[in-house]
């Protein structure tokens, strides 16, 4: 479409998740447009950010060191660990302030279409840490999607013979929702993770 360097940065912007050739064409051109300095500190962060963050030690979040703020903190619990796929999900289940144990990232959910297995997760280093015995509970705060109930179900098999509560996220109605305009899928989740008022 467009010559050279130019349909290269569209084709590259493009190739980032949630981004449509209309989109990519949209931010090459608002790069195009940007004064020199705002361009060169985009590029500046983009490297450091490769260079500088690395994934925890322990859970696999996002951090700047060996390992994150959230392992390195005393006043957590190491009873309870969250199973999350991405540390984007870490981000969601801190802003509501209700959570004090651990995390662990799993880096995706099994995926056979997409040719991602239980070995292409970070389940392995899931097992080793609740081999010291001092985890109670384990959350799976999965996405209720087709690959994240996947994950949840081969999780639930493999930790069944460990001594420990295995939990997943409730499901369903959002607050002010209407009946008529959940889907079955929902609507179904609902009726199973009521519970007594």
């Amino acid at each position: 479409m467009y010559e050279g360097i130019v349909q290269d940065l569209i084709d590259e912007l493009g190739k980032l998740p949630g981004i449509g050739p209309k989109s990519a064409q949209r931010i090459a051109f608002h790069l195009l447009d940007a004064d020199e300095s705002s361009v060169r500190r985009l590029a500046d962060v983009l490297v450091t950010v490769k260079d500088t963050v690395r994934f925890c030690e322990v859970c696999g979040n996002v951090s700047a060191d060996e390992k994150c703020r959230i392992c390195t903190d005393t006043r957590r619990s190491d009873e309870v660990i969250c199973v999350v796929e991405e540390s984007k999900d870490i981000v969601a289940i801190e802003k509501i302030r209700e959570f004090k144990g651990r995390y662990h990232v799993l880096g995706g959910a099994i995926d056979p279409i997409g040719g991602v297995g239980p070995n292409d997760l970070r389940i392995t280093q899931l097992m080793s840490r609740l081999g010291s015995g001092e985890t109670t509970e384990v959350i799976l705060a999965l996405d209720p999607n087709i690959e994240g109930e996947a994950t949840a179900a081969y999780l639930s098999r493999l930790l069944g013979p460990l001594e420990l509560t295995v939990t997943r996220l409730a499901s369903g109605l959002p607050v002010g929702g209407d009946l008529d305009y959940a889907d079955e899928m929902t609507l179904g989740r609902a009726f199973l993770g009521r519970r007594t008022i």
